[in-house]
C-alpha cells in the first residue's frame, strides 16, 4: 500500500519513525519489549498486544491497573472488530444511593465500576492468541517480582498524584504504591510483589478468581469492610461486548470508532463537520485551520456530551449524529471570524496507556486501558496489587440524561482506540490518550496525516490544542505568537497548558512491506520493531 506522507519533520522532535515488519509501540519502554518478546517467540501482535498491556499494570500504575478497563480494535486477518471491556455499575448503585452527592465521586467506592481489563486479556487470548495465556504474563511477573527502574514522566506523575489520596483514607494505596512514605524517584528499583501474586493467580485461571474466585472473594469482602456496594453476583455478572465500530467516510478512508458507551462520536462527529470546508486552502498551523477544527470540535462535544451513555439507554442510534445532512447543519453554526460558544459540558482530565500492534500475518491492533484519574478510585485491595479505576465519575447526576448514575449501567468512558482503513484493508491503528483529549487528539492526527500529508510521527510531534469549556482554549507551547495572537483577535480565550495535558499518541501506519510506527515524545515510551 502506498503511503500519500511525506518524510520531513518539521517540528523539534526527538524521534524518528520506527520501520519494521513487526512493531509494537506504547507509553512505557519495558512494556514495549514485552510486547515484542512474545512477537519473537512467535506469538502474533494480538498476543504482543495482551502482553504489552499486561507489563503496562506494573510498569506505569500511574495511569492504568488490573482494575482498569480496556477496549480495542482489531483487524483480524480479515476483517474489523471491536471489543468494550469495559464495565458496568453495581447493583446498589441506585439514584436515591447517590443523592448525598453534588456531583459523581471522583475518589472511593462510589467511583468503582466493575474492571473490565482482565477479562479483555482473557477473551482476545482465546479467541486469536496464539501463545499460551500464561506465558503472555511473564514479563509482568518478573517485574512486579523483582522491580525494575522507574520512568522519569512516570515518576513525576507519581510524585504529583500522591497528594490526592490522604493516607488516612487510603491506607492500602500508601503500603502499595508509597511504601517508603514517597513516591518512587526516577530510576528507582520499585517492586510490587503482591501484584506478582495477583498476575500469576489470574494467569492460572484465565481470569476465572478475578471474577468468581479468591480474588473475587478480596475485592468483595474489602467492599463489604470499608463502604463498597460491589457484591459477587456483580462481578460475576461481568460480560465483555463484541462491537461493530461506528464510520465516518474521510478524504477516500476510513474511520473506525467504538460506539457509545465510549467518546468515539465525537471524532466521527468533527470530522464530518470538517468535511462541509475545505481546510486544506490553510496552512496546518494556521489559525484558520486551527479556529476551524476547534469549532468543529466544541459542536461535536455539545452532542457527545448530551447523548452518549451505555448503549441500552440511547436515545437513538447514534449512527444519526452522522448523516450528510446533520453535519451540514452543524457546519453551518461555525462562523469563521468569530468563536462562539456552543453548549457542551466540560471535558474531564484524565489519563490512560494506549498500545499499538502489528504483525507479518497482516494483524494489526489498536487497545486501550485505563484507570482514569491516576491510579483511580484510591481503592488498593488489600493485599494484591490491585488498584481499582474510578470510572463511575464517568455518569452524570441529572435527572432523566441517559447517562445518568443508575445500576448495572456503563458510565461515558473517554478511552478510545481508533483504526483507519482504506478500500476496506487496514491502514493505521493509533490513539491519543488523556480523557477528553482523545477525540481532539483523534481528529488532529487524522486532520494533519491526511489532510496535510505529514508524517505519522511529525504529526504526533506537532503542537496541540484542547478546547475546554466555553471559549478557552488550551494551546501547547509551539504554535507561533502570530497563531495565538490572530486567534485571541477571534475571540479565543487562549492559555498554554503543559504537556500532560495533551495527551499521548501512538501510530502504526501501514507500509508497502510493512509498518511505520510513531510514539509521542510526551510519554515515556517508545515504538519498538524487527
Amino acid at each position: 500500500m502506498e503511503e500519500n506522507f511525506q518524510w520531513d519533520f518539521p517540528y523539534p522532535s526527538r524521534r524518528m519513525p520506527v520501520l519494521a515488519q513487526n512493531i509494537v509501540s506504547t507509553s512505557q519502554p519495558l512494556a514495549c519489549q514485552a510486547g515484542l518478546s512474545m512477537l519473537r517467540k512467535g506469538g502474533n501482535a494480538i498476543d504482543a498486544a495482551i502482553a504489552t498491556a499486561i507489563t503496562l499494570t506494573v510498569v506505569e500504575p500511574v495511569n492504568n491497573g488490573i482494575g482498569s478497563d480496556a477496549f480495542a480494535i482489531i483487524w483480524d486477518g480479515k476483517s474489523i472488530v471491536g471489543l468494550n471491556a469495559s464495565g458496568k455499575s453495581p447493583a446498589g448503585w441506585t439514584i436515591e444511593h447517590f443523592s448525598k452527592y453534588k456531583s459523581m465521586p471522583l475518589l472511593g467506592w462510589d467511583s468503582v465500576t466493575i474492571p473490565g481489563a482482565v477479562s479483555a486479556w482473557v477473551v482476545l487470548s482465546k479467541k486469536y492468541g496464539q501463545l499460551n495465556f500464561k506465558e503472555l504474563f511473564e514479563p509482568a511477573i518478573q517485574y512486579a517480582e523483582k522491580g525494575y527502574l522507574v520512568s522519569p514522566i512516570t515518576a513525576k506523575l507519581w510524585k504529583q498524584l500522591t497528594v490526592m489520596y490522604k493516607k488516612n483514607k487510603f491506607p492500602e494505596f500508601h503500603e502499595t504504591f508509597l511504601p517508603n512514605g514517597r513516591a518512587p524517584k526516577p530510576g528507582e528499583l520499585f517492586k510490587n510483589p503482591n501484584q506478582a501474586v495477583t498476575l500469576r493467580e489470574i494467569a492460572e485461571t484465565e481470569g476465572e478468581s478475578f471474577y468468581c474466585g479468591e480474588l473475587a472473594k478480596k475485592i468483595v469482602d474489602h467492599a463489604t469492610k470499608t463502604g463498597g456496594l460491589i457484591t459477587l453476583e456483580d462481578l460475576e455478572n461481568h460480560e465483555v461486548i463484541w462491537e461493530k465500530p461506528l464510520t465516518l467516510e474521510y478524504k477516500g478512508l476510513t474511520l473506525h470508532e467504538l460506539p457509545p458507551n465510549g467518546q468515539g462520536l465525537a471524532a466521527l462527529i468533527m470530522l464530518g463537520i470538517l468535511k462541509n470546508y475545505d481546510i486544506n486552502q490553510y496552512e496546518p498551523d494556521s489559525p484558520q485551520s486551527i479556529h476551524l477544527q476547534i469549532e468543529a470540535m466544541k459542536i461535536a462535544f455539545s452532542d457527545a456530551y448530551r447523548y452518549i451513555s451505555d448503549k441500552r439507554f440511547l436515545e437513538f442510534d447514534p449512527s444519526m449524529c452522522l448523516s450528510t445532512h446533520y453535519l451540514e447543519e452543524r457546519a453551518s453554526l461555525i462562523d469563521l471570524q468569530n468563536a462562539k460558544k456552543f453548549e457542551f459540558g466540560v471535558p474531564e482530565t484524565g489519563d490512560t496507556v494506549y498500545l499499538t500492534t502489528a504483525d507479518t500475518e497482516g494483524i494489526m491492533v489498536s487497545y486501550i486501558q485505563s484507570n482514569y484519574l491516576g491510579f483511580g478510585s484510591g481503592i488498593v485491595i488489600p493485599g494484591t496489587g490491585i488498584s481499582l479505576q474510578d470510572r463511575g465519575n464517568g455518569f452524570n447526576l441529572i435527572d432523566g440524561h441517559p447517562n445518568q448514575v443508575g445500576p448495572g449501567k456503563r458510565p461515558y468512558h473517554t478511552i478510545i482506540p481508533a483504526f483507519v482503513t482504506k478500500n476496506r484493508e487496514p491502514l493505521m491503528s493509533f490513539g491519543v490518550m488523556g480523557g477528553s483529549m482523545q477525540p481532539q487528539g483523534h481528529a488532529q492526527m487524522m486532520v494533519r496525516i491526511f489532510e496535510y500529508q505529514q508524517n505519522p510521527q511529525a504529526a504526533v510531534d506537532a503542537p496541540r490544542w484542547r478546547v475546554m469549556q466555553g471559549v478557552k482554549i488550551n494551546l501547547e507551547p509551539g504554535f507561533k505568537k502570530e497563531t495565538q495572537e490572530h486567534l485571541k483577535k477571534l475571540g479565543h480565550q487562549v492559555y498554554n497548558g503543559h504537556y500532560f495535558e495533551f495527551g499521548g499518541a501512538q501510530i502504526i501506519s501501514k507500509l508497502e512491506d510493512g509498518y511505520l510506527a510513531a510514539s509521542d515524545p510526551r510519554k515515556d515510551g517508545q515504538a519498538v520493531g524487527y
